[in-house]
Parts: C-alpha cells; sequence; structure tokens
C-alpha cells in the first residue's frame, strides 16, 4: 500500500524569531494562517489515504503536531527522542512502516515546502509511487525545473526516458550545491534540475540498502522495531536513536546507492512552483507584492511612506509597525523579540539566533 511520511523535525532557526526552539516554523502559521505542516499535509489529498500519513518529528512537538493536524491518529506520529538527521528519520519510518506493511511503498517529504498547483504535484508524486510498484528496486526522487541558477539547491541530471513511464527518467547524478558559473552552466544543458528532497521507496528496500550502506544503523534500527508494538517502545527508542550515526539521506542513502547495481535511481520531473521556505527572503515569495514591492504578512498591521521591497511581518495585529524611506528590509515582531535586518543579509539569522539568551532562542 501507499504510505507517506512527512518530515517535520527541523529547528528552522533561520526564520527566527518567529521559529523558536519551543515553536519550529513548521508549526507556525506562516502560509495565509496555515501552517507549513499543514499545508504539506493537504497537499497529499487524492494520493495518500489519512489513515496511511505519517509525521516524523520531535517527540516534544507531539502534542503541537496533534493540535495543528486533528485527527491524526498517535501511532502515525513518530517521536524523535533527538534529532540525528534525515537517513534515521526515514530508516525509522521504514522500519515502523514494514511491521504493519511489509510491501509499503511510501513518499518521504517536508514540511518546508510550498508547491503550487497541487494538481501536479498530485500526478507526478503518482508517477513516482507507479515506478517503485513496477520496480521495488528504484529509488525515485523529485526534481524541480529551474527557474534561475541557483547556488542553495543540489542539481540532479536526468539521463534516458524510462520505458513504459512517460515523463520519468533515469538519474544520471546528484551535484551538491555548485557555483553560479557551474549552475549556469547547468541550465543550459536543458539536463539539470533543482533536487527537492522528495523521494518514493520500497520500504524494505531501504532497509535492505541501510543493512549495507550503514549496518550499525540497521540494527539499531531492528532492535527499535522488535518493540515497537509493546511496553517497551519508548524505552528502547530512548536509548538505541541517539546512538545511530548522525547522517543526511543524501550521503548516507543515496550516494552509495548510486554505485550499487541493485537499485535503480530515478528521477520525476515536477514542472510547478517551489518554494523551500527557509529563510525570510524565501518565506517572502510566499506572499503577493503590493506596487512598491512590499511583502506583508497577514494580519500584520503595517503603514508605510516612500518604502520599497520589503517584508513585514508581526504576530500582534494590535502593534502597528510604521516605515518611511526603507527598502530591503526583512521586519519582523513578535511577543519577545523583534528583528531588523537587510534582505541580502537575511542567511546571517541563523547567527544571530544563536547568540541571544537561550529562553529566546
Amino acid at each position: 500500500m501507499r504510505h507517506a511520511m512527512i518530515m517535520a523535525g527541523g529547528a528552522g532557526t533561520r526564520l527566527w524569531p518567529v521559529s523558536r526552539t519551543d515553536r519550529p516554523k513548521q508549526l507556525v502559521p506562516l502560509i495565509g494562517g496555515r501552517s507549513l505542516l499543514e499545508v504539506a499535509s493537504d497537499r497529499l489529498d487524492g494520493v495518500v489515504e489519512t489513515d496511511r500519513r505519517w509525521i516524523c518529528t520531535g517527540e516534544r512537538f507531539r502534542e503541537q503536531v496533534r493540535a495543528t493536524i486533528p485527527g491524526i491518529d498517535d501511532d502515525r506520529i513518530l517521536g524523535e527522542p533527538c534529532g540525528r538527521d534525515t537517513l534515521n528519520a526515514v530508516g525509522l519510518t521504514a522500519a515502523v512502516i514494514a511491521r504493519e506493511d511489509p510491501d509499503a511503498i511510501f513518499a518521504v517529504l517536508t514540511a518546508d515546502h510550498v508547491i503550487e498547483p497541487q494538481k501536479t504535484f498530485a500526478e507526478r508524486l503518482d508517477a513516482g509511487f507507479e515506478l517503485v510498484e513496477a520496480d521495488p528496486n528504484r529509488f525515485v526522487t523529485f526534481s524541480i525545473r529551474p527557474t534561475r541558477p541557483a547556488i542553495e539547491y543540489g542539481y540532479v541530471e536526468r539521463g534516458a526516458e524510462i520505458a513504459n513511464a512517460p515523463g520519468c527518467f533515469e538519474a544520471v547524478r546528484f551535484v551538491e550545491k555548485p557555483d553560479r558559473e557551474t549552475a549556469e552552466a547547468y541550465l543550459e544543458t536543458g539536463r539539470f534540475a533543482w533536487n527537492s528532497g522528495m523521494f518514493v521507496f520500497h520500504a524494505r528496500t531501504v532497509l535492505d540498502a541501510v543493512a549495507r550502506f550503514e549496518p550499525a544503523t540497521r540494527a539499531g534500527l531492528d532492535r527499535i522495531a522488535e518493540h515497537w508494538g509493546d511496553d517497551r517502545r519508548d524505552a528502547t527508542l530512548a536509548a538505541i536513536y541517539p546512538e545511530l550515526r548522525k547522517v543526511s539521506v543524501d550521503y548516507g542513502l543515496m550516494e552509495p546507492a548510486g554505485g550499487d547495481p541493485s537499485i535503480s535511481i530515478c528521477t520525476v520531473p515536477m514542472d510547478v512552483s517551489w518554494i523551500d521556505v527557509g529563510s525570510w527572503p524565501s518565506l517572502g515569495e510566499t506572499m503577493a507584492p503590493d506596487d512598491a514591492g512590499n511583502r506583508v504578512a497577514t494580519p500584520t498591521n503595517h503603514v508605510d511612506i516612500d518604502s520599497r521591497d520589503l517584508l513585514v511581518l508581526s504576530e500582534d495585529p494590535d502593534h502597528l509597525i510604521c516605515t518611511i524611506g526603507c527598502e530591503g528590509l526583512v521586519v519582523v515582531h513578535t511577543e519577545k523579540a523583534t528583528l531588523v535586518c537587510r534582505a541580502e543579509d537575511a542567511q546571517k539569522v541563523k547567527e544571530m539566533a544563536g547568540l541571544v539568551r537561550k529562553d529566546l532562542r
């Protein structure tokens, strides 16, 4: 059967001070009054049934996730005792799902993306599932049509089209974040696209691959799965999970899989609007600008004279933000902290979050 797991465990420190250690960005109503997690869950409508949707998050966020996604079964929330990067989130999901559904195929999605139109996303995700249903030894990744020579994303080079799977291709190689000149050359070839970080896997194939590439991790996952249905589950998870090697799915799984003859790596291009909401400027891309390029988040109370290209957000609609003659700024107001920076310096917000008092992070 088809399943889907949404990774929702990131700290989101580049969206501080709205994203905090006690309420990370995926749980904050940033997208028209809705959270990124809600948006990610709703995108699955028509492709994966609600009772086969899973969320992998920090255990400390369990109650917030339940409040954000009403109706989700508690056992569909995979609460990590601590973050151990994406390979372990994928491995834990595969191990748990395979216990109840040995032939499970699952999508790996994230609560970081705004993707439109939903119809195209659903069609392409369906194509990814069909590839793995036809051949369980396939690892499917989704690639995004690039709109610019971005240097903040990895790239996928597509090869030959797969027989009986129109619009789906063999993946020739994955390339980590390139410099601008290289990114421009990639776009000129027409063969490269952004690596979205979304996948479809057969659960048993993933576990078998982890056994070959990360045997100690597979052993730990097996012990966790052994006790998942009994009263030793939480204690086993708490004892073993923090000891698993911290590694991303790209380095721990996809990279070695590229040299494994038993695995076929495929890519499904998505011709969609795709925004990876990882910074204030990228969040601004989800908001419609006014004639001066200013983007104001709902329900912010903002009055301006002669400013351009601002991003303004306030959590308190009764707090008035006034700007005069400003340009290219990010202005964020919360109850306990206010951030003002040039948009071009937004990458330093994570550094700033590390400098403030611990109770304000």
